[in-house]
């Protein structure tokens, strides 16, 4: 199995006057991974899809985009569609590179900008993988499930109030499906993380996430579209992923029971074969 580095692998270009940071690993066609959500500073991409980059990345050039906020990319207020600007600084990345056309895997917030990508730069976008996400700046509406969902409760809690370790510890508990999954160490790096970089926290604080919805927009996505989703998403779900079905004309479902949020994450050898048999496809 390929051997990867997270720090040898690590590169930064700079987009609208911040620092975006990602990783570079693997060879063949490019396959742009969108970071999913989470505690921030330190919900990294790599935490996120660590255990599944040996696998795709050898057969596909990854690369692993951070956004403004979560840690590894510059701290940045902003007053927009969030996933708007997570977009531009995708696009600055596959400039930076020289790419034209890409796949873009996201779950997550990720999956969102993925889509999002898909119908502000079509010509960027040759096949997506999203799963966990909403179509929409500010979400979709839901027949059944409530609004705000459990993890956005947390997460705003924890986002809000002074950083402690049993908020964190919760927030990420919920995101997974089998809490022994999130272990000491990592809350306590997440922990640390916020303590030594406040500034992310800070200008999340002070600033606006504009509503935007995107659903009618979503019938404009032709390319090839598979959705992966936890069965037991407490952020967004199993409804939102039906949602997204009924809008894409292009898209398949592959729901993973006893997962949460972050598929590649917690059930890295399912979501991984569902992808290499999508791409490969």
């Amino acid at each position: 199995m390929m051997e990867l580095s997270e720090q040898s692998s690590s590169r930064t270009v700079e987009s609208d006057g911040s620092t975006v940071h990602f990783h570079d690993v693997g060879t063949g066609p490019p396959l742009v991974i969108q970071q999913a959500f989470g505690p921030l500073p330190g919900t990294t991409a790599w935490l996120t899809y660590h255990r599944i980059l040996a696998d795709l990345a050898v057969d596909h050039r990854c690369i692993l985009v951070d956004y403004p906020n979560f840690g590894r990319s510059s701290a940045r207020e902003f007053h927009e569609p969030v996933h708007d600007l997570y977009v531009r600084n995708t696009l600055a990345v596959l400039d930076e590179l020289g790419l034209d056309a890409v796949s873009v895997l996201g779950v997550s917030t990720g999956g969102t900008v993925a889509l999002d990508m898909a119908m502000t730069a079509p010509d960027r976008v040759s096949r997506l993988i999203v799963g966990g996400c909403s179509a929409s700046t500010g979400g979709d509406p839901y027949l059944l499930a409530p609004a705000p969902s459990e993890v956005g409760r947390l997460f705003d809690e924890c986002q809000s109030r002074p950083a402690d370790l049993d908020r964190i510890a919760r927030l990420l508990k919920a995101i997974v499906f089998d809490p022994e999954l999130i272990d000491d160490d990592l809350v306590e790096r997440l922990y640390a993380w916020r303590l030594r970089e406040p500034e992310h926290a800070e200008a999340w604080s002070r600033s606006t996430i504009v509503a935007r919805s995107n659903l009618a927009a979503l019938a404009r996505i032709t390319v090839p579209t598979l959705i992966v989703h936890g069965r037991s998403d407490r952020m967004v779900p199993l409804e939102g992923a039906l949602m997204l079905l009924g809008y894409l004309p292009s898209a398949d479902l592959v729901v993973l029971n006893n997962c949460g949020h972050w598929p590649p994450f917690e059930r890295p050898h399912q979501f991984v074969t569902a992808v290499r048999a999508f791409l490969a496809a």
